[in-house]
């Protein structure tokens, strides 16, 4: 059965910045299709999102199940466009490059980044690749971070992920634009999310006996802080409700509490002087050549 709401796909609506996107977006009359991981997640969701919400159940390592997903979604559409996928299922994971299990960092970058690659690929003829769909072209946003542009001392694997998604997107947006698909980037500082929560999580006993450890205790310290002081996700799920409607987006959005402290002023000055700021604010000193 067809219906005159825009759609779109969001991925990692579990909690977070994914269920305040699908909740902005229902709200504006909206009908989302959510990946969840588990079952227990899809009853969850769908109870508190309502029956504009649609449960997808996949992994965005496990392309088999994106595929066998996005079939329901090319149903559903009955051969009209996707109006807006957005990418904001993510891990992060940190340690000092000289430590890094190199496993941990495949993880991370097979979830952020060949994971939205995945997803796009299996939804880009729904958003206007196939050009016999009815309607108009769809918009693609990848969720990425603060650290897509800048890399804070021991969360390289993060960062890392984050940056090449934003040339991913920077590649793609330009290689969709011959199908009218725009791709837009959103970079949130810290929201108020699990994977700040998580913090306490962090295995740094791994590197109790590396020069690091007194560092890594005290970034686990700081980045509970800064999870505790950060925006509401329902500020990115608004946010994300008004690039997919404005008639002409930005290419990057970024969304941080003290713009201007933490992201204007860093992005203009010289880098060795936003190293020593960052190393003063970890208690880190460099030690002369």
């Amino acid at each position: 059965m067809t219906s005159s709401k825009k759609s779109a796909v969001v991925t990692g609506v579990s909690t977070g910045i994914g269920r305040a996107i699908a909740k902005s977006l229902i709200d504006a009359g909206w009908r989302v299709f959510g990946s969840v991981r588990k079952e227990k997640d899809a009853s969850d969701a769908s109870a508190a999102l309502g029956p504009d919400f649609t449960p997808l159940l996949f992994d965005v390592t496990d392309d088999a199940a994106i595929r066998r997903e996005a079939e329901k979604v090319d149903l559903a559409l009955a051969g009209r466009t996707l109006d807006a996928l957005i990418n904001n299922a993510g891990v992060a994971v940190a340690g000092p490059v000289a430590y890094l299990d190199i496993d941990d960092l495949k993880r991370q970058m097979d979830i952020n980044v060949y994971g939205p690659i995945r997803v796009t690929q299996a939804f880009l003829p729904m958003l206007g690749a196939d050009r016999s769909r009815q309607g108009p072209p769809g918009r693609i946003v990848n969720m990425s971070s603060v650290a897509g542009k800048m890399a804070s001392p021991f969360m390289s694997p993060y960062a890392m992920s984050k940056h090449a998604l934003e040339a991913m997107s920077e590649a793609l947006r330009r290689e969709a634009s011959i199908h009218g698909i725009d791709v837009i980037i959103i970079g949130p500082g810290a929201i108020r999310t699990p994977i700040w929560a998580k913090a306490d999580d962090l295995d740094v006993d791994r590197y109790r006996n590396t020069e690091y450890f007194d560092y890594l205790v005290g970034m686990r310290d700081m980045m509970k802080s800064f999870g505790d002081a950060g925006l509401e996700p329902e500020d990115v799920g608004d946010l994300a409700l008004r690039v997919l409607t404005t008639a002409k987006p930005k290419t990057r959005y970024p969304i941080l509490r003290n713009s201007f402290a933490m992201w204007t002023l860093p992005s203009l000055l010289p880098k060795r002087l936003v190293d020593k700021a960052i190393l003063k604010r970890f208690g880190m000193t460099a030690r002369r050549a």
